[in-house]
């Protein structure tokens, strides 16, 4: 059974970093892409980087020079580091899994979800 359990999130004020982490267990398979999501009140879910098994990176624009995404694979741990901080960041954090690569479906097609972690950013 595959297992995605986020953590690291918190309040931070305007300005600051968090460093989110993604505890991966019970994938078995060579390809995979590995994201991260997330959804504010009111507001869809929303990709916002994902790396795969070939280690190409996707993100959107928004977050370029402000999140990065790196993976441990040798112990199935995905990372957020969110510096710069804005209030717009506030939301819950999701990471998630598919079964290929990244670029096939690009946000879509991803089948397992950890529980999500809040982050609040404020002002």
């Amino acid at each position: 059974q595959v297992q995605l359990v986020e953590s690291g999130g918190g309040s931070v004020q305007a300005g600051g970093s968090l460093r989110l982490s993604c505890a991966v267990s019970g994938y078995t398979g060579a390809s995979y892409c590995l994201g991260w999501f997330r959804q504010a009140p009111g507001s869809e879910r929303e990709g916002i980087s994902s790396i795969d098994s070939d280690g190409k990176i996707m993100r959107q624009d928004s977050v370029k020079g402000h999140f990065t995404i790196s993976e441990d694979s040798a112990n199935r741990t995905l990372y957020l580091r969110m510096d710069s901080l804005k209030p717009e960041d506030t939301a819950m954090y999701y990471c998630a899994a598919k079964r290929t690569f990244c670029w096939i479906g690009g946000w879509s097609g991803f089948i397992y979800w950890g529980q999500g972690t809040q982050v609040t950013v404020s002002s």
